[in-house]
């Protein structure tokens, strides 16, 4: 198996390539273009833009449906010092649960790492940064 890290790949072709069982993390695909491409069983999460599938753009499609999922969703794009206060408000509500249910974890399994990405512990750690740095100053 062939491993790619911290690699510049930009403008690379691939042809008639072999990519069952690929993942890829943290990786951008901007301009990218698949054509003649089987994409069966995939699974895409991330930041969307112009995502266009056989001619139609389906970002709008998607967020649709995420929307509909969890209509607090749409809280979470203000326009309007109100509108920063609603979400504001589904942040602490959320984050409440949350933190709620990992009081209910073994003490163990909030330092665990799960799918390679942050642990409980690291993932709180980051927040409290993220709120000092850029809530809390605005």
């Amino acid at each position: 198996m062939a491993e790619f890290a911290d690699a510049d790949l930009r403008g690379s072709r691939f042809s008639r390539v072999d990519l069952s069982g690929s993942r890829f993390a943290e990786v951008v695909l901007t301009g990218a273009v698949l054509r003649g491409v089987e994409l069966v069983d995939v699974e895409i999460d991330g930041y969307l833009q112009h995502l266009v599938v056989n001619g139609v753009d389906v970002v709008p499609l998607v967020e649709a449906e995420l929307d509909r999922r969890d209509p607090d969703r749409a809280l979470l794009r203000p326009t309007d010092p109100a509108g920063f206060r609603a979400a504001w408000d589904v942040v602490e509500r959320r984050w409440a649960a949350t933190v709620e249910r990992a009081r209910r974890l073994d003490p163990a399994q909030l330092h665990e790492s799960v799918d390679g990405e942050w642990s409980f512990v690291e993932t709180l750690r980051h927040l409290v940064y993220a709120t000092d740095a850029w809530v809390r100053r605005a």
